[in-house]
């Protein structure tokens, strides 16, 4: 690599080998020094597997300790994967961010309750806008998806151009926002394409992913047939659901609330750009009371089962403002993400013990994906005709799956890595020429910490195995004065304690009698000695548990 003068690189730290948390970079310039860009900084959520923690997002310390090197960061759009992430690692990149105008007040609105509004720089990019970042000539091509203003970026450097196509679909009748721009996908085609970067979440889905358009009669039907009160709950920044989800109201002589925090901040954002025009205006949660059942809609969130959202909360019967009652009826309007399955479920059969009915997508045609299916894939292949493919935003089958597609279409070469993987795209055939380190980062309270770091790992430990405390006082020989004294959390249950805690007892008065007079007098000796002791007895009831011992030498 150090005969070459300037090479193009991607190196993905999230979004590659799994759906969410995305982070991309890309790199030109010498090996080693080149000047980087960032694609989209996002988070995922925990899916339960980490106890005590929400929000999830890459360790961008590839790129920290480059941040000199770094130019910039491109957000494609306003999904939390993409821009979920901005509020917690800026400080630490500190470079400006690239937006249309409604992400960047999507994003404005976080960095303002982060405390970062007036430091963050946010230069607004029209749609279809070209701008430079550094050494990437940058050009905005306009797509569809579910949240207005979808774009993928034409990354023009001498080395070649990259299409990356952020998070898309065509839709010909998006209901808000412009259909996809194919006349610039062949024209970029024409002019030639090096890469293209692309979504690959429903490449196992034959055929297209159906348009937003369509669900308006089904949506309006379905509702025309619900008695009482009905809630439709959606991801908050699918606006136009959230459009579609008004008019079947609407044409069903119902009102509208919004429920949920998310949801209500996602609609400001798109009235304050245009969006949401010529409906009826929204009612609060506290104007729904004033209204009868049969004449109310309340679009909310919590679609996935999370805890704090509003659906859930009302399923559980906890929120403060809104109720539903036996003969409601609540319609989710979304796909489920994996990982979620056991929160839906519980809180679909909560709904259902109460006698409301849920309708799913299962069942009824009440949501369309906003990724593109095989067929949208071929003809996004025709229209670009790259000669490399690089599939991202899927987990590893699906990366593979495109992989294995992209071929059928001529592409030249298609390489599967995930994050961490750094690619030599030019010069030369594409080829993988290194793997960094990545991790994830988790928002614990008001601090950041590693997901793999031994802090969280003891806690999830501590949900599964329990945990024990042991307090023993020696004197400076090391000899145990007086009795041990136990806490458990979580390990032992009615009529086990009292047998096992003699036994452990006895085996920390052992443990301890076999170490040498010489380690005795060491802390670190003695406190292993005992906890190693303490984690065999406690065996006895299948659990390894986070055991810490309190020594006290008098």
């Amino acid at each position: 690599m150090n005969d070459i003068e300037n090479e193009l690189v991607f190196l993905p730290l999230g979004g590659a080998g799994e759906i969410g948390m995305n982070l991309n970079l890309y790199g030109y310039g010498p090996p080693g020094k080149q000047r980087w860009v960032m694609v989209d900084l996002g988070i995922t959520f925990n899916n339960g597997s980490i106890p005590g923690l929400d929000v999830i997002m890459p360790d961008p310390t590839f790129i920290e300790d480059r941040r000199e090197f770094l130019d910039g960061i491109v957000l494609t759009h306003a999904h939390e994967d993409h821009i979920g992430a901005v509020p917690y690692l800026w400080e630490e990149l500190g470079v400006p961010l690239y937006a249309t105008p409604f992400t960047a007040t999507a994003l404005r609105h976080k960095l303002k309750e982060a405390g970062l509004l007036d430091e963050a720089e946010i230069i607004e990019v029209p749609l279809k806008g070209r701008f430079n970042v550094g050494p990437f000539d940058m050009e905005l091509i306009t797509l569809t998806h579910s949240i207005p203003e979808p774009n993928a970026i034409a990354i023009r450097t001498p080395a070649g151009t990259i299409l990356h196509t952020g998070d898309w679909k065509f839709d010909p009748d998006p209901v808000i926002g412009e259909v996809s721009d194919h006349d610039a996908l062949k024209a970029l085609g024409d002019d030639g394409v090096l890469a293209i970067v692309c979504d690959s979440t429903n490449v196992l889905e034959e055929g297209t992913s159906g348009s937003e358009g369509d669900l308006l009669s089904s949506i309006t039907e379905i509702i025309s047939t619900c008695e009482n009160r009905v809630a439709v709950s959606c991801f908050s920044s699918n606006v136009a659901r959230i459009e579609t989800i008004a008019k079947a109201a609407q044409a069903n002589s119902r009102s509208v609330v919004l429920s949920g925090r998310s949801l209500q901040r996602m609609v400001q954002s798109a009235k304050s750009n245009g969006y949401l025009q010529g409906l009826p205006e929204f009612l609060t949660e506290d104007d729904a009371k004033q209204i009868p059942r049969e004449n109310i809609l309340i679009i909310c969130t919590g679609s996935q089962g999370e805890p704090r959202a509003s659906l859930y909360r009302m399923a559980f019967e906890e929120h403060p403002r809104m109720e539903l009652s036996s003969g409601d009826t609540v319609i989710l309007s979304s796909r489920v993400i994996p990982g979620n399955e056991p929160g839906i479920a519980w809180m679909h059969n909560q709904l259902a013990r109460r006698g409301i009915k849920v309708l799913t997508a299962k069942d009824h045609f009440v949501h369309v994906s906003g990724h593109p299916c095989k067929e949208e894939l071929l003809n996004m292949y025709q229209s670009v005709r790259p000669e490399i493919a690089i599939p991202v935003h899927g987990e590893y089958r699906h990366l593979f799956a495109h992989a294995e597609l992209a071929k059928t279409c001529q592409v030249k070469q298609a390489i599967v890595g995930e994050n961490g993987t750094m690619t030599r795209l030019a010069p030369g055939p594409a080829e993988v020429v290194d793997h960094v380190s990545t991790g994830r980062l988790t928002l614990d309270g008001d601090r950041l910490v590693r997901v793999e770091d031994e802090y969280v790992r003891r806690r999830t430990r501590s949900l599964f195995n329990g945990s024990a405390v042991v307090t023993v006082i020696v004197d400076e020989d090391g000899t145990i004065i007086g009795e041990p004294q136990f806490t458990t959390t979580g390990l032992l249950v009615d009529g086990e304690s009292d047998e096992l805690y003699q036994e452990a007892r006895d085996a920390v008065f052992a443990g301890v009698a076999k170490l040498k007079a010489k380690s005795r007098r060491h802390d670190v000796e003695v406190q292993e000695a005992i906890r190693v002791a303490v984690r065999r007895v406690f065996r006895q009831v299948d659990k390894r548990p986070v055991t810490d011992i309190h020594l006290v030498r008098i």
